[in-house]
């Protein structure tokens, strides 16, 4: 189980809410104080609510499942991909395309052309059969779905779970995740309504060092489940 760190969070400047003028009132059990016409976190709040998060998360990868990690906004696209690059996990961090989750028949066949290409690509088939022109057209047209792909590529048609770092910039992600009843653990900062989220998370969801940290423990736990798989394996039991 992945250990928080309230000092951490404080570092970090977890605790920092949007403008008073901007809040939310489902937000008012995990805000502490006003301060400069803005209100403050409660840190305690927010280590009991990443406590559970974390702890589900860590038993979702256990059991083998994935879970989707999405951010789109400037603050946090570098930090989900590194993220899921160390965990091995999909990801969204340019545009949340609609129906990634929803319609998981075209999202299907969007993957599989990609593949296909690519393996073509990859087998000097299409360099065999078209010139450098049709070549270099097909090389584009593999770029730009992995711009919008590349992330699900590998993805099950279902995660087990949905990490998100801003549910009103992703709210898109939210409400396909929603709809299919994918549990959801997110940032939800004092301007977002946190009703709908499974395992919300209140903190700062502008700050890159917030969300970073935040990630950070996420990846954690997803890489500490993803031991106790194949540990199972290797045991047998």
């Amino acid at each position: 189980m992945t250990n928080v760190d309230i000092k951490k969070l404080l570092e970090a400047g977890t605790h920092f809410g949007h403008k008073t003028s901007r809040w939310h009132p489902k937000m008012s059990p995990y805000i502490h104080s006003k301060k400069n016409g803005s209100h403050i976190i409660d840190l305690t709040m927010t280590v009991e609510k990443l406590d559970e998060a974390l702890y589900f998360i860590e038993k979702t990868a256990a059991a083998g499942k994935q879970v989707l990690l999405v951010g789109t906004k400037r603050q946090a696209k570098g930090i989900i991909k590194k993220a899921a690059e160390d965990t091995g996990m999909p990801y969204v961090y340019e545009r949340w395309i609609g129906g990634m989750l929803t319609n998981s028949n075209t999202m299907n066949n969007r993957v599989k052309h990609l593949k296909d290409l690519e393996q073509k690509m990859d087998s000097g088939a299409l360099e065999a059969k078209y010139n450098k022109l049709e070549v270099q057209r097909y090389q584009e047209e593999i770029d730009g779905m992995n711009f919008l792909y590349g992330g699900i590529k590998f993805m099950a048609n279902r995660p087990g779970a949905v990490f998100i770092t801003d549910v009103i910039n992703d709210s898109n992600a939210v409400r396909e995740a929603q709809k299919l009843g994918i549990p959801i653990v997110a940032i939800v900062d004092t301007n977002a309504d946190p009703s709908g989220i499974n395992y919300p998370i209140p903190a700062n969801d502008d700050a890159i060092k917030s969300i970073q940290l935040i990630t950070e423990y996420v990846v954690q736990a997803i890489n500490a489940g993803k031991t106790k798989v194949k540990k199972t394996e290797k045991t047998g039991e």
